[in-house]
């Protein structure tokens, strides 16, 4: 008789029918992640756990597990330099453009360190990746080099297949299994170099309560999680958005008012140059400034260095106007 794989234990806890089967504790959920984070499953089993764990539903106490397992993945450089902010960019944008993007570039440009992580893929989506490619802004190789640019620049940023090549393969598996998988939450979570703040956006509204009770389980000290513009991490101005929050082991949720009575317009063109033009002064768009300050307004609101949503936004506003020529690290 074979012996049975170490893995299939955590499958059996699954699948193992209506009154068999069960949710993994932490512990179980970053036993099994590491497991697959080493490649020591098989791969029918790897598809097999991603789909049981999809039609159940991951639990926060997962969830939690999960991201612990991959950040013990990752080495981190000895004298890593204060991250405030880690900024997470996973869903890509299709119909308006990545305008946080600038508010990430803008808080960097006021010496509030910010740590950006992103994927990519080829579905139609612009994704961040690329766009900061285009604005001269490459992928660090890895964490010893973004901490020297958080350093020099206070902004660094990581493309997933550098940042965590297993981490970005079981991204690519989405089209193959035809559904997301836990590992799409996973990775907004991961807030590698252990930043206080993170920013999270999501796409189904439901996902903000997940995201709220595993920064618990996590000791995350402050997190702000939102259904963002395309599921990104950016306030969509023409829209009332519902900001919920940890803060010292507190669950908080703030509502932020729309800022135009009358929704704009789908961005037919979708022209990622208009980023540098906006940031440079050569164009007007109310709707892209709105976007960019809007989202900077939270983080700053998340981070005490305003009282209240109205002072947060005049902060916002403050930093733009008084923005650099170019943002961190392009001349």
């Amino acid at each position: 008789m074979n012996k049975e794989h170490p893995f299939a234990q955590y499958i059996r806890m699954l699948g193992k029918g209506k009154s068999g089967s069960r949710s993994l504790t932490m512990d179980e959920a970053k036993q099994a992640m590491s497991m697959i984070l080493k490649d020591e499953v098989e791969p029918m089993q790897l598809g097999a756990f991603l789909m049981l764990m999809r039609l159940k539903e991951e639990t926060p106490e997962e969830l939690a597990g999960f991201v612990m397992a991959a950040r013990d993945s990752l080495s981190l450089p000895e004298g890593m330099p204060t991250v405030q902010v880690d900024w997470s960019s996973y869903a890509g944008k299709r119909r308006q453009l990545p305008w946080f993007v600038l508010s990430a570039l803008l808080l960097s440009s006021h010496d509030i360190s910010v740590f950006m992580h992103a994927t990519s893929a080829d579905d139609g989506r612009i994704y961040t990746p690329q766009v900061l490619q285009s604005m001269g802004i490459a992928s660090c190789r890895n964490l010893t080099e973004a901490a020297t640019r958080i350093q020099t620049q206070h902004f660094a940023f990581m493309a997933l297949e550098h940042l965590s090549p297993s981490l970005q393969y079981l991204m690519t598996l989405r089209p193959i299994l035809g559904l997301r998988s836990p590992v799409n939450t996973l990775v907004r979570m991961i807030n590698p170099m252990h930043a206080p703040l993170a920013i999270q956006g999501i796409f189904h509204p439901g996902y903000r309560d997940l995201h709220q009770l595993a920064a618990l389980d996590l000791k995350q000290p402050h997190l702000v999680v939102l259904k963002g513009e395309g599921g990104e991490s950016e306030r969509d101005p023409d829209s009332a958005c519902l900001v919920k929050s940890v803060h010292d082991g507190q669950l908080s949720e703030e509502e932020w008012p729309a800022m135009f009575a009358n929704r704009h317009v789908k961005d037919e063109c979708m022209d990622t140059s208009r980023l540098t033009a906006l940031w440079k002064g050569e164009i007007e768009d109310e709707y892209a400034l709105a976007a960019v300050t809007g989202t900077a307004a939270i983080v700053l609101k998340a981070m005490g260095k305003a009282d209240n949503r109205k002072s947060a936004q005049t902060l916002a506003m403050d930093m733009w106007r008084q923005r650099p020529a170019m943002w961190p690290g392009v001349h």
